[in-house]
């Protein structure tokens, strides 16, 4: 059987972990576009540190490439799967959609987000009204540390499932999610399944992004520390997180009350993680707060729904957002 072409947008931690899973199963041959990285990994290819895949050195997937290849110029085949896993960040051109439409094929290739927020499945649907969109939930700590040098400390959990848009065929959509999930966990070194109700899964996600990811990007605290420090448990964290699970109840989505004491239980405190927002203030790399607190919040706006504190915290990293653009791109980190 033909191995599946995918081209993969976004090899940083999780992007680089999602092409070795994928290339390691035998199944699906990697392209992979590199910008800041490209001659390094060129060079020499990837160092990995991973806690499912052990010490991998001079790793490469199929191809590295610095541009998005366009389809119908010479030698460039159609992709059965692009792969998004950089960051989603709307505020910021360009947009994603723009980037691979050069190399979408209509009606053929399967566009799949692993990517953080909500309604990022939207645009990508307009814009290509006769492909396939599939969203992946991904719980997975891996950081590009140094250009090609990854450290993956957190075992690779991803959930696939089908973004019903316009297209009529559900089953075309379900067979795509589960060949998808089959070729990804061929190699055995993920727990990767599909999940039908995967925007249900977005939001029980965005309880912990939503809270987590601004507050430590804004203190420069662990997740650990923000439950011992002050008041910031029961003042900042848990109203923030019971406004999203308000909102997402107004919305039809049927998260458990207990989805809050859970989200903590899973994250205690000497569990001091720093979540990515959190990386991305510190190198000055732009926000996902659009996509993570203000899509949230718009949902809430629409259905009478006061957020004050995910409406503040918005706006603090809006503001951080604003700071980091007027930056001189040659002293801001990509």
């Amino acid at each position: 059987m033909a191995k599946s072409r995918v081209l993969l947008l976004g090899s940083g931690g999780i992007g680089t972990i999602a092409a070795l899973n994928l290339e390691c199963g035998g199944q699906a041959e990697v392209t992979a576009i590199l910008r800041s990285n490209f001659q390094t990994v060129t060079d020499r290819g990837f160092e990995i540190l991973s806690c499912d895949h052990g010490h991998i050195r001079n790793w490469r997937p199929t191809s590295v490439v610095n541009a998005v290849p366009v389809i119908g110029s010479a030698d460039v085949a159609p992709y059965n799967y692009i792969v998004c896993t950089t960051k989603n960040i709307p505020d910021i051109g360009p947009s994603i959609c723009d980037i691979i439409a050069p190399a979408v094929t209509p009606a053929q290739t399967v566009i799949v987000l692993i990517q953080n927020g909500l309604n990022i499945e939207k645009l990508f649907a307009e814009r290509f009204p006769e492909n396939i969109i599939l969203s992946g939930i991904s719980r997975n700590d891996a950081h590009e540390i140094a250009p090609g040098l990854i450290e993956q400390i957190d075992h690779d959990n991803l959930q696939i499932g089908a973004f019903c848009g316009p297209l009529d065929s559900r089953g075309a959509q379900t067979n795509a999610a589960t060949h998808f999930v089959e070729i990804y966990s061929a190699g055995g070194k993920t727990n990767c399944y599909h999940e039908p109700n995967v925007q249900r899964e977005r939001w029980r996600k965005l309880v912990y992004n939503a809270a987590f990811n601004p507050i430590s990007a804004l203190t420069g605290l662990s997740t650990g520390d923000l439950q011992i420090a002050g008041n910031a448990l029961d003042t900042l964290l848990i109203p923030a997180m019971t406004e999203v699970l308000t909102v997402a109840h107004a919305a039809g989505i049927d998260l458990p009350e207990e989805t809050i004491a859970t989200t903590l239980a899973k994250n205690p405190p000497e569990r001091k993680i720093f979540p990515s927002m959190q990386k991305d203030i510190t190198k000055g790399n732009f926000l996902e707060h659009e996509v993570i607190m203000g899509e949230v919040i718009r949902e809430a706006q629409s259905r009478g729904i006061a957020t004050p504190i995910l409406s503040t915290l918005y706006q603090l990293c809006a503001c951080v957002q604003w700071r980091i653009q007027a930056t001189e791109p040659a002293t801001r980190q990509n």
